[in-house]
């Protein structure tokens, strides 16, 4: 019977990261180089995000959640358990049951669309190309070459990510280009097909950053 043979996949484990205390003080220990830092901690980082308005893993900023209060207004209470420590059991502070087991929780709160805005605009204005190359000025030639901006700001690629909960249109690439196969809510429609992204904004006369159409030969 005929058999086949490949690579063998090699798994070594590796200690990244780990000096028992042995090097504190030294500059290179664990806690001289991470101490404060919220990137080693969920929750450093959660709270650090709220800082700027931003949610973490679809949660609610604690402004946000202060704002609507404990799921149906029902009671709470904290209690001590043993090795977890003082621990809050009730309900969630979240605006629905629905939110609650995740159906309707996004990421994509006021701040995080400001984001997306931003970077939009960085990428359509950057200044420098990809590998340092031109920047904003070429996207005219690659208009007249491809019939869009061939890439979303010279400076590389950014993707705004067309939601439901968005207040605006987004545009995905932002490359005039788009399509649906399935019924989606109006919001989306108008970043993807007819409205001010998608080919709708070839329809207004320019392209994504203001660029005059150009006739094809």
């Amino acid at each position: 019977m005929p058999t086949t043979t490949g690579a063998r996949r090699q798994v070594k484990a590796s200690l990244n990261m780990e000096d028992f205390g042995f090097f504190k003080g030294s500059g290179i220990g664990f806690d001289d180089l991470w101490e404060g830092n919220e990137v080693i901690s969920e929750v450093g980082i959660e709270k650090r995000l709220n800082k700027d308005g931003l949610r973490y893993r679809l949660n609610r900023t604690e402004k946000e959640a202060e704002e609507v209060g404990r799921l149906g207004n029902l009671p709470g209470f904290t209690v001590n358990l043993p090795i977890i420590g003082e621990t809050y059991l009730g309900p969630p502070q979240v605006e629905s049951i629905w939110e609650a087991i995740g159906f309707t929780a996004t990421s994509n709160n006021e701040a995080r669309q400001q984001e997306k805005l931003k970077a939009i605009e960085k990428a359509r204005t950057a200044s420098k190309g990809v590998l340092n190359g031109p920047g904003a000025e070429i996207r005219s030639k690659w208009l007249d070459k491809y019939g869009y901006p061939r890439l979303v700001g010279s400076g590389g690629i950014f993707y705004a990510d067309q939601l439901s909960t968005d207040k605006v249109p987004m545009g995905g690439f932002n490359m005039g280009k788009s399509g649906q196969i399935w019924p989606i809510p109006d919001v989306v429609k108008k970043g993807a097909y007819g409205g001010d992204k998608g080919w709708g904004m070839k329809k207004t006369g320019t392209a994504v950053d203001g660029l005059p159409k150009v006739d094809k030969i």
